[in-house]
């Protein structure tokens, strides 16, 4: 009857080990699940973040890059404008002299 008991014992300690386990195993799985479900999350997250961060950056460097060409423009014009007066000064400058070489040719 000893034997009966000890069988009996040593088969609920199985069984009670079994479930341990059974339950270990289900805890283990429900934390992995949380964890991937989680790092998604995350992950989706920063993938947001950095997106977003990237169109910023996309859309100063449009806005600086129009401002560079505004101001090449600028500067074009203003170097345009600036070689045109001395272009003109210079032809004036060419006239008068012409002219006061024919008034003393002129004279002579």
């Amino acid at each position: 009857m000893s034997d009966d008991i000890e069988t009996d014992l040593d088969e609920a300690e199985e069984i009670r080990a079994a479930e341990t386990e059974a339950r270990l195993k289900a805890e283990n799985k429900a934390e992995r699940a949380e964890r991937a479900e989680r790092m998604a999350r995350e992950g989706a997250q920063a993938m947001a973040e950095h997106l977003a961060a990237q169109v910023a950056v996309d859309e100063r460097t449009k806005r600086l890059r129009s401002l560079r060409l505004a101001r090449e423009a600028s500067d074009a014009q203003a170097a345009a404008t600036a070689k045109q007066e001395a272009d003109e000064a210079k032809a004036a400058k060419d006239r008068a002299r012409k002219s006061a070489a024919r008034k003393t040719a002129k004279k002579d």
